[in-house]
């Protein structure tokens, strides 16, 4: 197996910029959003929530990918690309502290958190960072929507209606998130529905891999023997060698990856039903919708979704670009 000298914490290795801007560095990696194994029903068919989630991650994913997003969050003072993402992510809760972030993130190191926070509210407050967000979003996915003809006010109102009544229980950054209050320009609610609906999806795959037995580190693991790399993912992670190589022999010693690093079929398995599982508890919203009303969200979500989705680069550790039919 390869091994690396990731620095503990990762934030001198990937130097504070974002992931996307040196040649051959990856870009913004969301393990616990992966559409690696797409959802199925028993029909075979794209599971409804995971053919949405296709629609509205990629204009969730404005926050990161353009150049809109990280201009926003470097001119409010939070210099490189972690500093913005964590106070960005984190800024629904409040002034919280890296334990809170560390749970529900999932997928980062304790150290990498802590270097970012508490000590960013030092620089902008959670009510400055939640309009900077927003804004930053705003302006890529308007300029995405120029040539389009979209009704973005409309777009937005539908993305709304299926986020306004969310069962929370038990889905912390879904919840917080349907807490911020909706701005009024459009394209800055639409942002915040498909931000809702993000997180509420990615609580629901963390507890699916909490289910499974599965932690933060192991999930990366197992997903660098699956369809990524080490290389990629450790560094952005923040996980030490050490800690890598124990999660490893853990994921080995159940006979989940193998001695050179790649999934088994069991391991592969376990992630299939942690996917599946995710689509199942992110299934209400939709399947809450009578089929026209289902078939004018996606209608009007579809020219967005997939213009931000272009905008974003490619191949991306997400995944959208190969599992969209």
């Amino acid at each position: 197996m390869e091994t690396h000298n990731a620095s503990p914490g990762g934030f001198r290795s990937v130097r504070w910029h974002h992931p996307a801007r040196s040649a051959g560095a990856p870009v913004f990696p969301s393990p616990t959003r992966s559409c690696i194994l797409p959802g199925r029903t028993k029909e075979g068919e794209l599971h409804s929530a995971r053919r949405m989630w296709m629609l509205f991650e990629p204009i969730h994913a404005m926050t990161y990918f353009s150049p809109e997003g990280l201009q926003a969050y470097t001119d409010a003072g939070l210099r490189g690309f972690w500093r913005g993402y964590f106070a960005g992510r984190a800024a629904p809760f409040g002034a919280v502290d890296a334990p809170v972030v560390v749970a529900s993130f999932f997928g980062f190191a304790p150290a990498f958190v802590a270097r970012a926070l508490p000590a960013v509210w030092d620089l902008i407050t959670p009510e400055q960072v939640l309009r900077v967000r927003a804004a930053g979003a705003a302006n890529a996915i308007e300029r995405l929507a120029a040539n389009l003809g979209t009704d973005l006010a409309a777009t937005a109102d539908a993305l709304e209606s299926v986020a306004r009544d969310l069962d929370i229980a038990g889905r912390s950054l879904g919840a917080v998130n349907a807490a911020v209050p909706p701005p009024d320009r459009p394209a800055e609610r639409l942002w915040q529905a498909a931000t809702t609906l993000r997180e509420h999806r990615g609580d629901g795959h963390v507890a699916a891999l909490v289910a499974a037995g599965i932690d933060g580190c192991e999930s990366l693991v197992l997903r660098a023997g699956l369809d990524s790399s080490r290389r990629l993912l450790q560094p952005i992670r923040g996980w030490t060698d050490e800690q890598w190589d124990a999660a490893h022999a853990r994921l080995q010693a159940r006979d989940l990856i193998t001695t050179e690093g790649k999934a088994t079929p069991d391991g592969t398995a376990l992630l299939q039903e942690a996917e599946d599982a995710t689509d199942r508890a992110a299934a209400r919203p939709w399947t809450s919708l009578d089929p026209a009303e289902l078939e004018r969200v996606t209608t009007l979500l579809t020219p967005i979704g997939d213009a931000c989705l272009a905008a974003m680069p490619t191949p991306n550790p997400i995944g959208l670009a190969r599992a969209k039919p």
